[in-house]
């Protein structure tokens, strides 16, 4: 099927982290799940996407050959997260206009979720998938003391994908880098253009694998999905 242009996304697959929380030599990406590395069940399901014409992978150079049997492009990582998502675009075909960014340790995304977030991202620019905040949070002092009860009916959790028109990233690479600043998510670049961002419910199983509990966690969740 041709794919429109104007509706074409480029996906960069962030699998450059060191996973140090795991306690293990392999970076937590590269973890088996059900016999499988982490990070294939995300780009598998990328590369069957209509709109996906192209998977820029940022990673270390030395696992590449796991990456043979796909048709992907590769970015080297940097030193933080939005140095990583830098190097990857500029790996993205010049004509993109869309960009979808995931982390490689979210394994358990669906086709339907991502499809949503698609959707809204087209038609806001910018959206990423989260969640309602479930527990009751606090904010503390410095001492370690309740400072106030945050509204959780206000609060998300961010989760990955996130989408952005290339534009929009650009821009928002340009100003962060003229003041200097570290963002940890990709949307956060919109928001200090003052673009609004859309959320998009995800769900509450799209774990980010961070700790040997996760891990153990999305054995469990993924015959569920």
């Amino acid at each position: 099927m041709q794919i429109d242009k104007d509706e074409a996304i480029s996906v960069v697959l962030l699998a450059g982290g060191k996973g140090m929380r795991m306690g293990l030599s392999t970076p937590k990406q590269f973890l088996p799940l059900q016999g499988k590395p982490l990070v294939f069940y995300s780009l598998e399901l990328f590369l069957k996407m209509e709109e996906v014409t192209e998977v820029v992978v940022v990673c270390d150079p030395s696992f590449r050959p796991l990456f043979s049997h796909y048709a992907v492009k590769f970015a080297d990582p940097g030193t933080r997260r939005q140095d990583s998502l830098f190097n990857g675009l500029q790996e993205v075909s010049p004509t993109s206009k869309w960009i979808c960014v995931h982390d490689a340790a979210r394994p358990l995304i669906t086709h339907e979720m991502v499809q949503t977030l698609f959707q809204e991202g087209r038609i806001h620019g910018a959206a990423c998938l989260g969640m309602p905040v479930k527990w009751s949070v606090k904010a503390r002092t410095k001492d370690n003391f309740v400072q106030q009860t945050v509204d959780r009916d206000y609060l998300w959790e961010i989760q990955t994908p996130q989408f952005l028109s290339k534009k929009l990233l650009m821009q928002g690479f340009a100003l962060v880098q003229e003041k200097k600043l570290t963002v940890t998510d990709d949307v956060s670049l919109a928001e200090h253009l003052g673009h609004p961002v859309k959320l998009v419910k995800g769900a509450y199983s799209n774990i980010k694998i961070t700790t040997p509990e996760d891990l153990t966690l999305a054995h469990q969740l993924y015959p569920l999905l």
